[in-house]
């Protein structure tokens, strides 16, 4: 299969291994991976963070890397791409009210462009309104956004994912 060109989103204090991993795992296998976080621009970086389970209610937060994006979001012509990583993580919470990452998102869905959705990336889905009547995951806190945006919330293992027609995504 050749390499496909891919729009990742992402923003400060994403999940650095939702971010990280996929970033690298998907350019080491040949496809051209555009990070890209409103406001900021080529060159520049978000900082990220790692979420810890230590027993507590919900995970802690760490401090992660700084992760430098490789292109400009103003610059963004969605059409040019050929599918949409969402990372998980605090950042989908803020780049979700966004305007343009809604219209970015809104473009990938109405065209059947492949989007993957990682942890709270189901945030930008619902807020985007392009996830009514799909089977997604997402990390168990977003299921009520999921269920109210009319996706149905599959509850799946931290290690799995779900897929629904062209639309991948998982808890973690």
């Amino acid at each position: 299969m050749a390499g496909k060109r891919l729009l990742m989103l992402v923003g400060d204090f994403g999940e650095d291994y939702e971010i990280m991993v996929p970033f690298q795992a998907l350019t080491m296998v040949g496809h051209e991976v555009h990070a890209v976080c409103p406001d900021k621009k080529k060159d520049q970086t978000i900082k990220t963070a790692i979420h810890d389970f230590e027993g507590d209610q919900t995970y802690t937060e760490k401090p992660g890397h700084r992760f430098t994006l490789n292109a400009d979001f103003d610059s963004v012509d969605e059409s040019s791409y050929d599918g949409l990583v969402i990372a998980g993580g605090r950042g989908p919470e803020y780049i979700r009210l966004n305007q343009r990452v809604l219209e970015i998102t809104r473009h990938f869905a109405d065209a059947d462009k492949p989007i993957a959705a990682i942890c709270h990336g189901a945030q930008v889905l619902a807020a985007a309104d392009v996830i009514r009547g799909k089977r997604l995951s997402a990390y168990p806190a977003c299921a009520p956004e999921v269920r109210l945006a009319g996706g149905e919330y599959a509850d799946i293992g931290m290690d799995e994912a779900v897929t629904d027609g062209k639309l991948v995504s998982a808890p973690a």
